[in-house]
């Protein structure tokens, strides 16, 4: 609904509402000067319960939680108050031209008595629980929609990195177990052995080997040497070698290097020894 629509339904409520207190006034101050009340009082008594109305109805509209229920409990509480003493105005005709007596609402003595006790307490009332009414407006704090909205600025207008960073990772659909093993069967009366105690010492003195692939950030570094370098090394290290020995997998032990560099240090090597010969015959 537009704000057009809506005002227009404000003013309809409040002709309606000032149309009926307009009715229900009339009776209200025939009931105070019933009572008791001078002509003032009585021209101010019909505010004074649906005028409180009025104002539990407007705290209902702001209040929550238990002071909403307490608001809605005063204004059902006035509203059945205002009814009973509309309802006894249009019994009692005596009512509408003042010639009833003072502090009689009814023949029955117990319905009088509780109709002036009624009529004379609404005011009392009104003071007390209209105080309440105010008070807790006032002391109400309303949930504040600018920090929301704040809030809901903040967590979408989040940067990339934080949202790839509280993202969880999709879970994958779990796959049926498979057959569970069957049961080992463990002979307990099968003796055991003594272990030696000094097999069990050797056993933890021996270091334990490197399972898994090192970092290489813990690899210490080794100089890239180039195929001189490797000539070199592989002639001093096979100068008293027989011929029948220079094999690739000898040549890449002795000089540590890969297969492929080892096998054309072989053929260098062995063209070499080939060629020493016939150089020397010469």
């Amino acid at each position: 609904m537009n704000r057009t629509g809506k005002t227009l339904l404000v003013l309809a409520l409040v002709a309606v509402v000032g149309m009926a207190f307009r009715v229900s006034w009339n009776a209200l101050r025939d009931v105070a000067t019933a009572v008791g009340a001078d002509e003032t009082a009585a021209t101010l008594y019909p505010f004074v319960v649906d005028g409180l109305m009025a104002l539990a109805l407007i705290a209902t509209l702001v209040l929550v939680g238990k002071d909403k229920t307490f608001a809605l409990r005063v204004l059902a509480a006035y509203t059945l108050a205002s009814l009973v003493l509309n309802y006894v105005h249009g019994l009692v005709p005596e009512l509408h031209g003042g010639s009833v007596d003072w502090g009689r609402l009814a023949n029955w003595d117990p319905a009088n008595w509780t109709l002036v006790l009624l009529a004379t307490s609404l005011p009392v009332g009104s003071i007390y629980f209209g105080s309440d009414l105010v008070a807790k407006v006032l002391h109400h704090r309303p949930i504040e929609t600018a920090s929301i909205g704040e809030w809901v600025d903040t967590s979408t207008n989040r940067s990339t990195a934080d949202l790839e960073e509280s993202t969880s990772v999709p879970v994958a659909a779990a796959e049926p177990p498979a057959a569970l093993p069957a049961p080992v069967v463990v002979d307990l009366v099968k003796p055991i052995e003594p272990i030696p105690a000094g097999a069990v010492a050797a056993e933890s003195a021996r270091p334990r080997g490197v399972t898994g692939r090192v970092p290489d950030a813990a690899r210490s570094p080794r100089p890239v040497r180039t195929a001189e370098q490797l000539l070199d090394e592989a002639r001093s290290a096979t100068a008293d070698w027989p011929a029948e020995n220079l094999t690739a997998e000898a040549i890449r032990k002795e000089v540590r290097t890969s297969p492929a560099k080892a096998r054309v240090l072989r053929e260098t090597l062995r063209a070499e020894r080939s060629a020493a010969p016939v150089e020397a015959a010469a």
